[in-house]
């Protein structure tokens, strides 16, 4: 029988938790070709790949490229009508692909399905996600059948589409590369959805710690980096300028949070690496306008702060 679906699961020194992402994909209802990007791992993750028992295709790169520089590496290499994106700590029930699948079946419009994703303990941590009034992607726990975004953590996307949209923002590395892509997709006109039985484990944070330092470098740039590539222009200076503004003020205030995202050094090597890509991100912007059918303030006026 002919797959559908690729299911890419991106992996960085994954040891540890892989296995079970990998048996449990195994066990899927759908059939389904498994393509694993080891991000240059050095912890026997390729020796483990190589002897797992589903022998799933690996591409191995020389270098860490990060999730989303995995997921761009070898969209060229999939064939399928749709594409998987799979953490390599998330490991899916049996029903989970082709719920996503039929999702997509029923609905020409759609271009994006999520899933319930959640945590060891039984709590949700994801059923979507949504964008803030000032621009966050943030998951949602409670949601209707149509979201503004997808988790890239555990997601199912056209592949024709996600390639006319532009495909991944590789330079992302991890974060924000899933709500700029749903951003870029519903520019383009179509639609996103949360798909309540396509449910998923995960073990959240097991390749990057969550409230660590690289973690709000890659969330606070990634965020300013989407909104210049995404939304009206507006709303992209605008919180481009609170950043810098927050910053500039921090040595002035008392009572700065704990936080690292409110250090001094991480702020300024944000900000640093924002204006050294902006010329990309705005010749980037460019592009996606010329693809775009839905006008910028449509989609955040209908979505922001929802």
């Amino acid at each position: 029988m002919s797959s559908a679906s690729t299911v890419v699961v991106v992996t960085w020194r994954g040891r540890e938790h892989i296995t079970a992402c990998l048996d449990a994909l195994a066990a899927q209802k759908s059939p389904h070709r498994t393509l694993v990007v080891d991000n240059a791992s050095d912890d026997g993750t390729a020796a483990l790949l190589a002897a797992h028992p589903s022998a799933p295709d690996v591409v191995r790169l020389p270098r860490n490229l990060g999730y989303a520089g995995g997921l761009a590496a070898v969209l060229d290499r999939v064939d399928t009508p749709y594409v998987a994106w799979l953490n390599d700590d998330a490991a899916p029930d049996p029903a989970w692909l082709v719920s996503l699948e039929e999702a997509l079946d029923g609905d020409p419009d759609v271009a994006a399905a999520t899933s319930s994703m959640v945590l060891a303990d039984g709590s949700t941590q994801s059923v979507g996600v949504s964008l803030t009034a000032d621009g966050h992607g943030v998951d949602v726990v409670l949601a209707g059948r149509e979201v503004f975004g997808f988790c890239g953590g555990a997601a199912l996307l056209r592949t024709g589409a996600l390639r006319r949209a532009g495909g991944v923002p590789a330079g992302f590395f991890c974060y924000y590369e899933d709500t700029d892509t749903a951003w870029r997709l519903r520019l383009a006109g179509h639609r996103v959805v949360s798909v309540g039985p396509a449910r998923v484990t995960h073990r959240h944070g097991a390749s990057t710690r969550p409230g660590s330092v690289p973690f709000h470098r890659w969330n606070e740039r990634n965020r300013l980096l989407m909104l210049l590539r995404c939304a009206p222009l507006p709303v992209a200076l605008r919180e481009v300028a609170r950043f810098a503004v927050i910053t500039a003020l921090l040595p002035l205030r008392s009572g700065v949070p704990e936080a690292a995202n409110f250090r001094l050094a991480l702020r300024l090597r944000v900000l640093a690496e924002v204006l050294l890509r902006c010329p990309s991100a705005l010749v980037a912007r460019a592009v996606i306008g010329r693809r775009s059918v839905v006008p910028r303030r449509d989609v955040w006026r209908t979505w922001a702060g929802r």
